[in-house]
């Protein structure tokens, strides 16, 4: 039943806001994948687990004579003779101090520390816990490169007299740093998918 003063009211009931308005139905950005913690989480694990594989070799003459994880460069573990495969290593060679245990590294306990450090910080979504895993990511790549260079330096300083001893860094040590700087990376895309 229409009221003939219905066409008069309903100007005034439209400005007083006492129509039925529908609530605005809740989005949320799309952030993709790296506005989530898996990228960041994925990577410093990474660089984590690859502590535990060799980090560095030592060469004589060219020859793999004893290697060392990253691990236990961090804590002075004793580096690991390896052995050849045909008994072509002199005597003189096996002989050799190569399994002494050595001073932990600063470099090594820095890197692997800042990369639990930001692995945990990777964990929260507070964007200041974000930005400490971002530094925790680049300042691990930094010690680890650090330590290539501390190394280098030992070796250039031993100047061994009769054999030419060099120290080569294995695949799974640039592996890890770049997986370092990859969580700094997925850190900082994060930050900037929670600014939305």
């Amino acid at each position: 039943m229409d009221l003939p003063f219905g066409k008069f009211l309903l100007p005034y009931y439209k400005l007083s806001g006492m129509e039925s308005k529908q609530p605005p139905a809740f989005s949320q950005p799309n952030v993709g994948v790296f506005g989530t913690k898996i990228p960041s989480v994925v990577g410093f694990t990474i660089g984590i687990l690859l502590f535990f594989l060799p980090f560095a070799e030592i060469k004589c003459n060219g020859n793999a004579w004893a290697k060392n994880s990253g691990f236990g460069i961090a804590i002075g573990k004793e580096w690991t003779s390896i052995q050849q495969p045909f008994g072509n290593r002199s005597n003189e060679t096996t002989k050799t101090d190569g399994n002494q245990k050595n001073d932990p590294n600063p470099y090594a306990i820095v890197g692997l520390v800042l990369g639990v450090a930001g692995l945990a910080l990777s964990f929260s979504n507070a964007r200041a816990a974000i930005g400490g895993a971002l530094i925790s990511g680049i300042m691990s790549s930094a010690a680890l490169i650090g330590l290539l260079f501390d190394f280098n330096k030992k070796v250039r300083d031993a100047k061994p007299a009769q054999h030419i001893i060099t120290i080569e860094f294995t695949p799974w040590f640039y592996i890890a740093i770049i997986s370092f700087l990859a969580a700094a990376f997925f850190c900082y895309k994060r930050m900037q998918a929670t600014k939305r």
